[in-house]
């Protein structure tokens, strides 16, 4: 047992597991302005709060490099810090929107399925020239038949896809490292 609290108890992994608590909060709480304002807070409404991952990330690796790292940072420091923070902050986001339409309201869910599908029907000409009318109907009864416990993986899967090429370039901005090491000194 010491050895698993011990394996937790770096600064690396601490930090990034607090910013990514965080970054789930804040999306959560994003979610509920959107809900609040009468708007349908899952969908394409939602992705606007992967700015909050981006400026988490960002801050999670900057405040690394300044009070564990004494001002280095490595690069694959920051791409630790960005994708831990990146995942637990999907993570509790998705749980904590998922007991949301679960327990809260469940419309919300019902509102994003029916959008979904207006969305579809809007676009069949286009995607059945694309996929084929079977592939689309197969699509679209996909959609109605979705459970709410997806959106816990969704939001993880989309983030994670969506959160590569910014954690890179966080990443490579921020790094410093000591190149001191590397230079003959005799």
């Amino acid at each position: 047992m010491k050895s698993i609290i011990a394996y937790f108890n770096k600064p690396i992994l601490k930090l990034s597991l607090l910013f990514g608590l965080a970054l789930g909060i804040l999306v959560f709480l994003f979610f509920i302005g959107l809900y609040l304002m009468g708007i349908v807070p899952l969908g394409n409404n939602k992705i606007m709060d992967f700015g909050i991952h981006v400026i988490l990330i960002a801050g999670a690796c900057w405040y690394y490099r300044k009070k564990v790292g004494n001002g280095f940072l490595h690069l694959w420091e920051a791409l630790t810090i960005g994708y831990v923070v990146n995942t637990i902050g999907a993570l509790i986001a998705g749980w904590l929107i998922y007991f949301f339409v679960t327990y809260i309201d469940p419309a919300v869910f019902t509102s994003y399925l029916a959008e979904m599908k207006a969305l579809m029907l809007e676009g069949k000409a286009e995607l059945v020239k694309n996929i084929g009318e079977a592939e689309f109907m197969k699509m679209y009864n996909g959609v109605g038949s979705m459970e709410r416990s997806e959106i816990i993986m969704d939001e993880v899967s989309k983030k994670t896809v969506m959160g590569i090429i910014p954690i890179l370039v966080i990443s490579l901005i921020l790094r410093k490292q000591d190149y001191g090491v590397f230079h003959n000194k005799s």
